[in-house]
């Protein structure tokens, strides 16, 4: 498994975020703060998208470095990601992601 998948099964190396910031490109990071204020109902603004990815050392997304409980329950953990945790299938916190995503769920159980 790459540095990229975040510690749900996402994979950070296709997120546009990530693309924005290692690309420097304040175009696409308009973009991204405009769809993921309308996503989310909160106001995301161009120089908050900024991210490495989840598991890299590194800027982070606001949301992403302190909000995210998958990533701080991962890291409290200690887990490489969410596929190396007993509690994975069973897990609330993971469940809005692997429910819907089955790339995700297959890149966790892939391990």
């Amino acid at each position: 498994m790459t540095d990229y998948i975040a510690f749900c099964g996402l994979d950070c190396e296709q997120c546009e975020a990530r693309i924005a910031t290692v690309n420097d490109n304040n175009d696409l990071r308009a973009k991204v703060a405009k769809e993921w204020s309308k996503l989310n109902g909160v106001e995301i603004t161009p120089d908050m998208i900024n991210c490495v990815g989840c598991r890299l050392t590194g800027v982070k997304f606001p949301y992403c470095q302190s909000m995210c409980e998958i990533r701080q329950c991962a890291l409290g953990r200690k887990v490489e990601t969410c596929g190396d945790c007993h509690e994975m299938n069973a897990c609330s916190k993971l469940s809005q992601i692997i429910s819907t995503n089955s790339d995700a769920k297959r890149r966790l159980e892939g391990k």
